[in-house]
């Protein structure tokens, strides 16, 4: 990995962070600038965390989750409030903090066949109540940081399930193909958490491709919020005034300044995303997250450096051989190709 690419940020993006700072917001500030302490720190954890999984046979075991109260530091692991099998809580935050974290796991295990976020059996440590107004929640390498929000922009983060899911699918992706953080394959690391976080969130409340409302950040969004949620998966662009995703492959600028969004990893999220949504509502929620799941392993065509062209190749690719094994419908593989090509993107046309 080469030491000058983008890191990962945190649930909220940067470029909001910065609009709000703008506007007066000064815990909106003060994240951004803990925000970028902790992607130092991520790279150091994720280096360590290569060097000990080397040397340690890994167990595949019973994967433990640990719930601490940071107590309003920027301190992890500072007071275990909850942990496998231990008696509930007197704080709410922290019991919805384990049994999300759960959800999380059971979803990987009935539906992905996956054991954990490392495959084979990883503990998952969340951090509460970390720092003070905190406006973002963001996976540190090795385990969660919840934040509280500032109540005004942004309510408490760890209270969310598609918020827990989105932070905990960045280490699948950590563990899975690396997509570095910038442009095409940048936003193919955010749609991919996304997709995480939608199908868990539909899985925990019970809903389908059809009920569910496709939005993102929904239950975060604060008083002062201009909208309804940070991104919706469903009509990208819509979910508050001024939102900048785009749904479709034209509106993709190739030469957007990395200084801004990263090269629009968040802006255009909103093409795989969409694409993503259409074929949920042809095989369902759960199946289409299996088969992106499955293509996502197919590390000879989505590589760090994947193009969204490249990630339609791998998925049509695990669709046939899913259609093969029959756990995916006939039609799947024209319906794929469909939504992509009503996003504006077709393995015929050179991107």
């Amino acid at each position: 990995m080469s030491g000058d690419h983008k890191h990962e940020e945190g649930f909220i993006p940067n470029y909001l962070l910065k609009e709000l700072a703008e506007k007066g917001n000064e815990n909106a500030e003060k994240t951004l600038a803990v925000t970028k302490e902790i992607e130092e720190k991520r790279t150091e954890v994720k280096k360590n965390l290569t060097t000990e999984r080397n040397i340690m046979e890994t167990s595949g075991g019973t994967t433990k989750r640990f719930v601490y109260d940071s107590e309003n530091t920027g301190e992890f692991q500072r007071k275990l409030a909850r942990q496998e099998g231990g008696p509930s809580s007197t704080d709410d935050v922290v019991n919805i903090s384990y049994d999300y974290c759960g959800k999380t796991l059971e979803y990987f295990k009935q539906k992905l066949n996956r054991n954990s976020i490392d495959g084979v059996g990883m503990d998952v440590i969340s951090n509460v109540h970390f720092r003070t107004n905190y406006n973002n929640a963001i996976w540190v390498g090795d385990q969660l940081a919840l934040g509280d929000g500032d109540g005004r922009a942004f309510i408490n983060l760890g209270r969310s399930i598609d918020v827990v899911a989105h932070e905990i699918a960045h280490g699948v992706t950590q563990f899975v193909n690396e997509l570095e953080y910038e442009r095409q394959s940048g936003a193919l690391n955010e749609h991919f958490s996304d997709v995480i976080g939608s199908a868990v969130q539909q899985f925990v409340k019970g809903q389908t491709a059809e009920t569910a409302d496709w939005l993102i950040g929904d239950e975060i969004v604060g008083p002062d919020w201009p909208g309804k949620a940070l991104r919706s998966m469903k009509a990208p662009g819509t979910a508050y005034n001024g939102d900048r995703q785009v749904a479709h492959f034209n509106d993709f600028d190739p030469n957007l300044p990395l200084a801004d969004d990263n090269g629009g990893v968040h802006y255009y999220s909103g093409i795989p995303n969409k694409a993503f949504y259409l074929t949920a509502m042809k095989i369902g929620t759960d199946k289409a997250a299996f088969l992106w799941y499955t293509a996502w392993h197919n590390r000879g065509i989505i590589h760090p450096r994947a193009t969204f062209k490249e990630a339609l190749k791998a998925i049509l690719e695990s669709a046939e051989t899913l259609v093969n094994r029959g756990e995916l419908p006939r039609e799947t593989i024209s319906f794929v190709k469909n939504a992509f090509e009503e996003v504006g993107v077709s393995t015929l046309v050179p991107v």
